[in-house]
């Protein structure tokens, strides 16, 4: 018995992230539906946390970034028209030290093949929840596209939380 199997260790390690990520400490919306992936280590460290949850439908990030913006690594907007996704992914972090090194990466593809039993997900399934500058450029590069899925974000069309008002 390992003690980095315990479930309670994921969900101390996720509290960890969010607090990194800046994230208000909520429950998890459906824990039936939530699969949280650890990158452990040899030495048995945590170097990478993913959250999951089963979704419905996402929206398209739209490529241009608001014109009048001042940060535009922040602002984005969506289209407004859901399209079907299968997985969002809340969270995913990987610690500071060992970032650029495919973690985040081997964690999407891992998920990809194991979220639903008998099926590899195609990137196409998946959706970012309000990715952060560096989350939005991993998603883009993971993708292979610009305009990538993303869920829960701001309801006036408007990406992360540094995004201007409409």
């Amino acid at each position: 018995h390992h003690t980095c199997l315990d479930p309670s260790n994921a969900i101390q390690v996720r509290q960890i992230v969010d607090a990194e990520l800046g994230f208000q400490p909520v429950p998890l919306r459906c824990p039936d539906q939530t699969r949280i992936y650890l990158f452990v280590s040899a030495r048995k460290s945590v170097l990478g946390c993913l959250v999951a949850e089963g979704i419905s439908q996402a929206f398209r990030v739209l490529s241009e970034p608001f014109p009048d913006s001042q940060d535009s690594a922040r602002a984005w907007r969506c289209s407004l028209d859901p399209e079907p996704a299968v997985c969002g992914i809340s969270r995913i972090w990987v610690l500071q030290t060992h970032r650029h090194r495919g973690i985040a990466r081997r964690m999407v593809d891992v998920l990809r093949r194991t979220f639903l039993f008998g099926t590899v997900l195609d990137s196409r399934d998946l959706a970012f929840s309000d990715p952060t500058p560096d989350g939005r450029a991993f998603a883009s590069r993971y993708c292979g596209v610009p305009n990538f899925l993303v869920y829960n974000f701001l309801h006036n069309g408007s990406g992360s939380s540094g995004s201007n008002p409409t």
